[in-house]
């Protein structure tokens, strides 16, 4: 929740961190985390302040958006292992499944867990892209909606004179799900043959 004199520049803000994210999400990887981050703990934290005290409402957010900044960027040291055990305990549960009944052994679903995380850091950067090129591309998407007045992306203004984002609105077009899958293998696209390649 931001005064809503913010909503053209904080739009924005999301058009050009979404198209950061989306084609060069890999090779800015940390600066993307911290922009998202801000973002995230900004909106936050401001949609808990009370709407008549706009002074409040910009430090709530800014103290918001340091937080979740600072939260994102040490979650990169172990996000992708945690992402990689996730998958590995998803595999024990679905693959048990099949074998017999009840949970699985807690031995096989901590050794998938582990063995989960090791693969990961292996093909941490096809997860970095993809994850990238996709929140990128949604971001930049509700960016360019809620920048050029879009209703259902600013779904917010009211006669408190607030503007706040709802990043999931969008969702509500039947077209929103194929621009974004083009959008985000578009990303994904330009991070693994430029700007994702190894140096």
């Amino acid at each position: 929740m931001l005064p809503q004199s913010y909503e053209i520049p904080a739009a924005l803000v999301l058009v050009l961190a979404g198209a950061l994210a989306c084609f060069a999400g890999y090779r800015l990887f940390r600066i993307v985390l911290v922009i998202f981050g801000f973002m995230l703990g900004a909106m936050l934290v401001s949609s808990l302040m009370g709407i008549s005290n706009t002074a409040g409402l910009v430090v709530a957010a800014l103290v918001g958006g340091l937080v979740g900044a600072a939260i994102l960027l040490f979650a990169y040291f172990v996000g992708i292992a945690i992402v990689g055990a996730g998958v590995g305990a998803l595999v024990a549960h679905a693959g048990w499944a099949f074998v017999g009944s009840g949970d699985p052994p807690v031995l096989a679903v901590i050794g998938l867990a582990v063995l989960g995380a090791i693969g990961a850091m292996f093909v941490q950067r096809h997860v970095f892209v993809v994850t990238t090129a996709f929140v990128g591309a949604w971001t930049l998407i509700v960016g360019i909606l809620a920048a050029v007045g879009d209703r259902g992306a600013l779904a917010a203004k009211s006669a408190s004179s607030v503007w706040i984002l709802y990043p999931t609105t969008a969702a509500g077009y039947g077209w929103m799900p194929f621009v974004w899958v083009a959008i985000g293998l578009a990303g994904t696209t330009v991070q693994l043959a430029i700007t994702g390649k190894k140096t």
